[in-house]
């Protein structure tokens, strides 16, 4: 008996799945690789692993592996091979060519003609008649990977992807291809529970391919006993009697698995989804043995009669812009459905971003990594106990406020809250003190002078004092709940401490930015209060965005803007709520020019300078500064300035910017061309938060460049000396 090379493929990152899959159907020398596994056996082996492998791609018979340097090479070596043995000359086939590494061929669309013509010329040669070609079910199809300068020759028997079962008829938007269903669910443990009468549901079914999955699995069914196409079927060597006597046994096994079969229910709140899966389900023969009800995820309960099982589904990722908010609340809601309806289950699901996984408030095993697509996702596995509950991770000042009301008070600030408490006592006096001497009434109280307590607490004097609270992300050390239960402590402790109303306290929730973060608006309730710095007055919000239009670490280059200005024409660059503007003309500035992309921060900027009755040479432009900068220093007689304010953000990929911007790499143009604007003697004070800024003084060489970091970081953030950097500079 014949024994052949065989090689399996499949989605990268199941290849162990798919080998002690493979061990169950009794194959032999099983060798796992990268996207597939190898192996040998009979023609009854090869046929057997077409027929049951659930997670496999195709399955590929060897026929030569020969070098490769030059496209003659491969023409050459092609031709060797005996293509009669496979194929009559009236016949059809199809050629699927990939390369990797390859000098002498890197298109696959020109090796695929090669192979192509070696084939066609040699049976022409031959019989004086050409096979005809079928790309899409030929008799047989050719497989040719290059990787290197070695060339593998394969007989693709599965003849298009296995993955495709033969009962889909419509698909709908983003769905799981059957293979990696089936994968979810057998690293989910789903063939002990179902074996066991265990339940599935899923609650998010779409057109049912989980389900469909689930319901092969626990009936025994070959999945692919509906496809009508194999690539075998046209292949010289096939054996009918051979494969007529599996799909024989396979039929019977369905037929006794059918019996016995758990109760598997799909649910999904588009009446569209439901009615594809319906066709899906009647066309695998499984009519009257999956339930699909049109339900929410809030209501996708079960009923107390089903034993409990598993509860699996492949959810949205939120993948598109503007969906993650969204998003995230739909995996909230579903993981108060699983705490409340499903204690004692088992759940997996598959996710792109884990982020979402924390969402539901449950913890899960160790994630395993799947691929579907290209697009790299995890697999959550959960057990559903109270054990496993927690509080999730808030993204917003609502939500955590929400989680802290469910924190008991009195446990919380008695115990955890002490600490904190005392080091804001000590804070307190000491900066309210140096405040007072200095004239300061907007400053910083606390920057997580404890780690544990991962807050910065900002105090603003004006008719009123309003505290400004931003979380950090606690340690990794800290466990969620202990994070919570902090930060409710702080959020009891500070009212105490500086004696105010707990409305007057507002909290921010503050992550590592990647773009403009501090121009998103949370809110908008367009509460505005008055604050005063030197000789200035600005309105200030709590409520409706990140930051409250005051960034308390710039006061000391603010106000020696204000002592710098007087009798000088002064530009602002992106200059968001105009402060330091108002500083330079309060300063008594001969002229400013306030330039920033967003109307809603140039329309603030513009009340600030009315607050301080500024009514001179003050011009407003809303502009990108990138190309605003650029633009006005191509100009034969560009504009002067004596005085020059630019504070970038650290990157910005707004929509109104045609490409992204990333300081650290654009700001050397940035520099040069407000360099351009400068007048004799003229200075500019360029600073960035960006803390693993480098200033390239190499590209800069020209220029007078002194490092006054240290000079600009104010008393009250002398714990971060990272918290800015600042250069004076000059021609």
């Amino acid at each position: 008996m014949t024994h052949y090379q065989l090689f399996a493929t499949c989605p990268k990152a199941v290849e162990m799945i798919l080998a002690d899959e493979l061990k169950g159907l009794g194959v032999e020398n099983i060798k796992p690789t990268v996207a597939g596994v190898a192996f040998t056996g009979t023609l009854e082996t090869a046929y057997r692993v077409c027929l049951w492998s659930r997670t496999a791609n195709r399955i590929l018979l060897a026929l030569s592996e020969f070098e490769v340097k030059s496209q003659q090479q491969l023409y050459n070596q092609i031709q060797k091979i005996d293509w009669f043995e496979h194929l009559n000359p009236g016949d059809s086939f199809a050629v699927s060519f990939a390369a990797k590494n390859s000098k002498a061929i890197d298109n696959s669309h020109f090796g695929a003609l090669k192979v192509k013509d070696a084939i066609v010329d040699q049976m022409r040669d031959r019989f004086g008649e050409r096979p005809n070609i079928n790309t899409d079910t030929p008799d047989i199809r050719v497989n040719v990977y290059l990787h290197g300068d070695t060339a593998s020759v394969s007989l693709d028997l599965s003849g298009e992807s296995l993955h495709k079962r033969g009962f889909r008829e419509v698909s709908i938007e983003a769905p799981i291809k059957e293979n990696l269903a089936a994968a979810m669910l057998l690293r989910g443990g789903w063939e002990k529970i179902a074996f066991a009468g265990g339940t599935l549901i899923d609650p998010m079914c779409g057109s049912g391919t989980l389900l469909l999955e689930a319901a092969m699995i626990a009936s025994d069914c070959a999945p692919g006993l509906l496809r009508e196409y194999y690539g075998f079927f046209g292949w010289k060597k096939h054996n009918a009697k051979i494969w007529q006597a599996l799909l024989d046994q396979a039929q019977e096994r369905k037929d006794l698995g059918l019996t016995t079969m758990p109760t598997i229910v799909g649910f999904d709140l588009s009446r569209q989804n439901i009615n594809v899966a319906l066709q899906h389900v009647e066309n695998a023969g499984f009519a009257d043995k999956i339930h699909l009800e049109r339900r929410d995820i809030a209501d996708a309960a079960p009923a107390a009669s089903w034993q409990k099982g598993l509860l699996v589904c492949n959810p949205p990722y939120g993948e598109r812009l503007g969906e993650e908010a969204e998003t995230a609340l739909l995996y909230q809601r579903f993981g108060d459905s699983l705490k409340t309806h499903f204690k004692g289950w088992k759940a997996i699901m598959i996710i792109s971003n884990p982020e979402l996984g924390f969402r539901l408030g449950i913890r899960s095993h160790k994630p395993i990594t799947l691929f579907n697509g290209a697009l790299e996702c995890k697999l959550l596995r959960l057990d559903i106990e109270e054990s496993e509950f927690f509080i999730p991770k808030a993204k917003n000042q609502e939500q955590r406020l929400a989680q802290i009301n469910h924190i008991n008070q009195t446990e919380t600030t008695d115990k955890a809250g002490e600490m904190f408490a005392n080091r804001l006592r000590k804070n307190l006096k000491s900066l309210s003190k140096w405040a007072k001497q200095q004239g300061v009434s907007c400053y910083r109280l606390y920057d997580a002078d404890l780690p544990e307590y991962a807050v910065a607490i900002d105090v603003y004097h004006g008719e009123k004092l309003w505290v400004n609270v931003q979380e950090y992300d606690p340690p990794k050390s800290v466990e969620p709940h202990k994070a919570i239960a902090r930060l409710a402590a702080v959020m009891a402790e500070i009212p105490k401490v500086l004696q105010i109303p707990k409305e007057q306290v507002f909290l921010k929730i503050r992550k590592k930015q990647k773009s403009t973060d501090q121009y998103q608006k949370h809110n908008e309730l367009g509460v505005f209060h008055t604050v005063s710095e030197g000789k200035c007055r600005f309105w200030v919000n709590f409520e409706d965005y990140l930051d409250t239009g005051l960034f308390l670490d710039h006061r000391p280059i603010r106000l020696l803007i204000g002592e710098q200005a007087k009798g000088k024409r002064f530009l602002n660059l992106f200059a968001y709520t105009g402060t330091a503007t108002v500083h330079a003309a309060v300063g008594g500035a001969k002229s400013t020019v306030t330039v920033d992309m967003s109307k809603t921060y140039l329309d603030w900027a513009k009340r600030n300078l009315a607050l301080n009755k500024l009514s001179g040479d003050n011009q407003l432009i809303q502009a990108n500064c990138v190309e605003w900068l650029e633009q006005e220093a191509k100009q034969k007689m560009p504009r002067q300035f004596d005085l020059i304010f630019l504070d970038p953000p650290t990157f910005s990929n707004s929509k109104r910017m045609e490409e992204v911007f990333d300081v650290q790499v654009d700001h050397i143009a940035l520099i040069n061309h407000a360099v351009e604007l400068l007048a004799p003697n003229g200075v500019l004070y360029f600073s960035t938060n960006f803390r693993k800024f480098k200033l390239d003084k190499a590209a800069l060489a020209d220029l007078t460049i002194e490092d006054i970091s240290a000079k600009t970081i104010p008393h009250d953030f002398a714990r971060d000396s990272k918290v800015h950097y600042c250069w004076r500079i000059s021609q």
